[in-house]
């Protein structure tokens, strides 16, 4: 594959700093694990750089980009919020059980009486 210049990718990104910004921000992804969106075997540096100018990978807006945090935000509230049921549920159905043990022994002691 040719070489990937910055003029290459400002023809998608054209503010120099948006650019270093998005750069930093898809480094960031691949070094956690994200895949690569094409097939290279360069530094992550050049994969977000090559992406960039490839249009897979563009700015979003500030508004959308508050969006997304925003859902993602409501996302885990609802998972915690889900995972705190199970353990209330859980907890419940232990002390009807214990409630349902202690009631069989009462019952044997009566009984042996």
């Amino acid at each position: 594959m040719a070489r990937v210049t910055v003029e290459d990718c400002l023809r998608e990104v054209p503010n120099r700093f948006s650019l270093v910004h998005l750069t930093a921000k898809r480094v960031r992804q691949l070094r956690e694990g994200a895949p690569p969106m094409i097939p290279v075997k360069n530094k992550e540096v050049v994969v977000a750089l090559r992406e960039i100018a490839a249009s897979y990978v563009y700015p979003v807006s500030a508004a959308e980009a508050e969006k997304e945090r925003a859902e993602a935000e409501a996302r885990e509230r609802d998972r915690l919020a889900q995972a705190q049921m199970a353990l209330e549920a859980a907890a419940l159905a232990e002390e009807a059980e214990e409630e349902i043990e202690d009631d069989e022994e009462d019952g044997k002691s009566k009984d042996q009486s």
